[in-house]
């Protein structure tokens, strides 16, 4: 009775064990200037495609914990960075994620986007770039359930 009690837990605790292979979950976003924590990103998929939203601000005491995105377009221009959507089409890729967008508040500007599991499934690494993704910029993101 006790080995197939030990069997069955070394069953369940097996896929967290061996890292995950998805990026779904919840996300705490590295600032690549300053190194500092910025946000937490839930990434959520729905028919093979991954979507990011916004659900925690790291902020100074003296700023605004509730900001809005000024600089954006369209229905997001006014909103609260709190529940914005940021990421959206992203598809798995070979070893990677790719063919999505992903937006960034502080500037309202929405770039290409590509994603890729580092360290078991520990870090994500996030690029966004115009054009060729030579011209752009990576966070690594780390998971944080």
């Amino acid at each position: 009775m006790r080995a197939l009690l030990c069997a069955a837990l070394f069953t369940i605790a097996l896929p967290a064990l061996a890292g995950s292979t998805s990026a779904v979950g919840l996300w705490k976003s590295i600032d690549d200037g300053t190194g500092k924590p910025k946000a937490e990103i839930r990434i959520s998929e729905s028919n093979g495609v991954l979507t990011g939203r916004v659900e925690k601000l790291y902020r100074a005491p003296g700023e605004d914990q509730n900001p809005v995105c000024a600089k954006c377009d369209g229905e997001d221009k006014g909103r609260p960075i709190i529940g914005l959507s940021i990421i959206d089409g992203m598809k798995k890729d070979g070893d990677g994620y790719s063919g999505g967008t992903i937006l960034d508040p502080e500037n309202g500007k929405v770039y290409k986007s590509r994603m890729k599991l580092l360290d078991g499934g520990a870090k994500l690494e996030v690029r966004g770039y115009l054009g060729v993704p030579m011209l752009g910029r990576s966070q690594v993101w780390i998971r944080q359930d």
